[in-house]
């Protein structure tokens, strides 16, 4: 089999539109690429809830200019690509990786993606590739780049065994790419335009062909600009997947006036929750497509959703004796009790669709069998507050984000995250004073339930109020066999056939 095909194969092994995310959808892959994303936290919907990734700045020059981009340093409280507090030599980095691989054993994933362009930076990129195939050999190598510079490097990057690559492509038509990019930098000089967008275009395709030749899994991110690029996202989702492209991640805009980019500062609107999800639905039909993406800073570090980047400075790391021969052994014994315990979760839902009584599975609490109950057909979207292993096991008021659910007579399926504000400030319980309610009920909008391990009274009061209903009922069940569990209340308690309980995603 030709390596394109093996990509090809690959990107039809996912169902749902969603890749990675179960035990069913691995198995069609080939063994090579399921290799490369069984513990890939943005590769595999299913990997990210148990293992961690970090980015390493040591790539500060871009070569182009776009205009969703302000690559701001030193701003901590911001999430969002092309932010950083600490730029770093490749020295400085290699350092970093081996004290974050020390002290989070889940970290299977070193990506360098900025706070620049990384092949805008090669020889910055390169030699910290280097460094870390040598000593953090069980660490998978990711990049990611707009594209320009991609095809003069391919070689290099397969060599260096950077197995993951990620091009943001933003369009296929240079018309549609003028309104994107002001301006590219191009054999020593500034191109501007439908010219620079016709360039940009064609490198991007080229690398994209070039890396897909060699093996080398690629992800294509695009940013949803509404009434500039969403509706011709479907044709770049097409013709990506055609060329060999393993996953597609559509991503809102991000354009707070507060974050000086071009469009934030002009009033160019993000696209409401609707929009995307309806956007990622008509991609799915020819893409394989990422919803778990949290559009990382440059030097985030942790599970995908947290950042424990501060804990890693380099005047802390200074500080850390690290015995890294030690730690690799126990990466691998950590490495081995997540995939048991993965394995086991996939077990409990085989002798469930068996018809089978689930046996508890470690310390989690299982949903039982599924009942006889009137079909009904109206899906429903949950929302679950989760600090990852892929359970219930976070408390609303602690949860800054929301892992979202669609459940339906067909099955659960994962549609996206929706960060928020959290409503409580500290301590173990939800507290009397600011509540942040408008974040809040904007990234719930749509869902009926909200599941969660705990919470307090008067958030509980003020969710029903609007129409959500909390449920703490299924804390430490795994998330789809809670959703599912919910659904089949709702089931038979009629939740689901009358009209008024349904409720539109909303902005």
């Amino acid at each position: 089999m030709q390596e394109k095909d093996i990509a090809n194969t690959a990107g039809g092994g996912c169902s749902q539109g969603s890749c990675g995310s179960n035990a069913e959808q691995m198995s069609h892959l080939p063994d090579a690429v399921r290799e490369k994303v069984f513990n890939h936290p943005c590769y595999s919907e299913e990997a990210h809830h148990h293992y961690a990734r970090m980015h390493v700045a040591v790539a500060p020059a871009c070569n182009i200019q776009c205009h969703y981009c302000n690559r701001k340093y030193d701003c901590a409280n911001e999430s969002r690509p092309g932010v950083v507090s600490e730029l770093l030599t490749p020295e400085q980095a290699e350092k970093k990786v081996l004290a974050v691989a020390a002290n989070i054993p889940q970290m299977t994933v070193l990506g360098v993606a900025g706070p620049g362009d990384p092949l805008a930076n090669p020889e910055r990129t390169l030699a910290t590739f280097r460094g870390l195939a040598e000593k953090a050999p069980d660490i998978k190598l990711c990049l990611s780049t707009n594209g320009l510079a991609l095809p003069d490097h391919v070689d290099e990057i397969a060599a260096l065994n950077v197995d993951h690559v990620t091009i943001t492509i933003n369009c296929v038509d240079p018309e549609v790419g003028a309104k994107i990019y002001p301006w590219i930098f191009w054999n020593n000089r500034r191109v501007r335009g439908v010219k620079a967008a016709q360039i940009l275009i064609e490198r991007q395709q080229k690398g994209l062909e070039m890396l897909v030749e060699r093996g080398v899994l690629v992800k294509v991110n695009s940013v949803m600009i509404p009434g500039v690029n969403d509706e011709h996202l479907k044709e770049v989702s097409r013709i990506v997947k055609a060329k060999g492209a393993f996953l597609h991640n559509v991503m809102p805009l991000i354009a707070e006036p507060e974050h000086g980019t071009f469009y934030g500062v002009m009033g160019q609107r993000s696209p409401s929750q609707a929009e995307l999800q309806a956007l990622q639905d008509e991609c799915a039909g020819d893409m394989n497509m990422m919803r778990h993406c949290r559009q990382c800073r440059a030097d985030a570090v942790g599970l995908l959703g947290e950042d424990r980047g501060d804990e890693f400075t380099l005047d802390k790391i200074d500080q850390m004796e690290i015995d890294y021969a030690a730690a690799m052994a126990k990466r691998k014994a950590v490495h081995q009790a997540i995939e048991a315990d993965r394995d086991a979760q996939r077990a409990a839902k085989a002798r469930a669709a068996a018809g089978e009584t689930l046996v508890p599975i470690t310390a989690l609490k299982r949903s039982a069998p599924k009942p006889a109950v009137a079909e009904q057909t109206r899906p429903v979207l949950m929302a679950v507050a989760t600090a990852g292993q892929g359970v219930v096991n976070q408390h609303f008021g602690h949860a800054k984000e929301f892992l979202v659910y669609e459940a339906s007579p067909a099955g659960v399926r994962f549609i996206g995250v929706r960060k928020a504000d959290n409503y409580c400030e500290g301590g173990d319980t939800c507290g009397d004073g600011e509540t942040k309610w408008d974040d809040i009920l904007k990234a719930l909008a749509g869902c009926e339930v909200m599941l969660c391990s705990r919470i307090g009274i008067g958030p509980w009061e003020t969710l029903e109020q609007h129409g959500i209903r909390p449920d703490n009922e299924h804390a430490m069940e795994p998330i789809e066999d809670a959703v599912a569990a919910v659904y089949r209340e709702m089931q038979q308690r009629g939740k689901l056939d009358d009209p008024a309980h349904s409720m539109p995603v909303s902005a």
